[in-house]
């Protein structure tokens, strides 16, 4: 299992593929913007569907505040464009199909459930300021209401 990560430390490095097959790293937002990094298990799933629904509400909030929502899950970039199209979301889905992303950030783990394990993406957020470092990292958060906490939260770093 990979390290979880804290608040005050670097932000691991990523590059990957957004739903319009378009390479995206932590790079493309140093010095100029706040980044939102949420991972979710799979997309058009009702946990998922909320979350990204409630990301999607509060864009323009997003948006005055500097700041870039990503999703990223293990879906590839068909499905999410399909995801995205089918919700009119506007949050850029990455696709980490080879799951390195996940390892990195701490996301992928095992979980047990009625006496059986398995791995998965435990739903987790991340928001990294604009000079790349970690401001917060929460795992195992609930959808419902969640994007609301994280706006709050990048609203008091000003």
């Amino acid at each position: 299992m990979s390290t979880l990560l804290e608040a005050n430390q670097e932000a691991p490095f990523f590059r990957a593929k957004n739903q319009d097959n378009q390479l995206v790293s932590l790079n493309d937002f140093s010095g100029e913007k706040n980044l939102v990094l949420y991972f979710y298990p799979k997309d058009d799933t009702p946990g998922c569907t909320i979350e990204a629904n409630q990301f999607t509400a509060l864009a323009t909030e997003f948006a005055a505040a500097d700041t870039v929502v990503l999703g990223v899950s293990k879906d590839d970039c068909d499905s999410h464009k399909a995801f995205i199209s089918k919700y009119s979301l506007s949050v850029q889905l990455l696709a980490d199909t080879s799951g390195e992303l996940c390892d990195s950030y701490g996301v992928w783990q095992e979980v047990e459930k009625d006496g059986v394990k398995k791995w998965k993406i435990v739903r987790s957020t991340f928001v990294i300021n604009k000079d790349g470092i970690l401001v917060s990292s929460e795992y195992g958060v609930n959808p419902e209401g969640h994007a609301q906490a994280v706006l709050d939260l990048i609203n008091n770093l000003k």
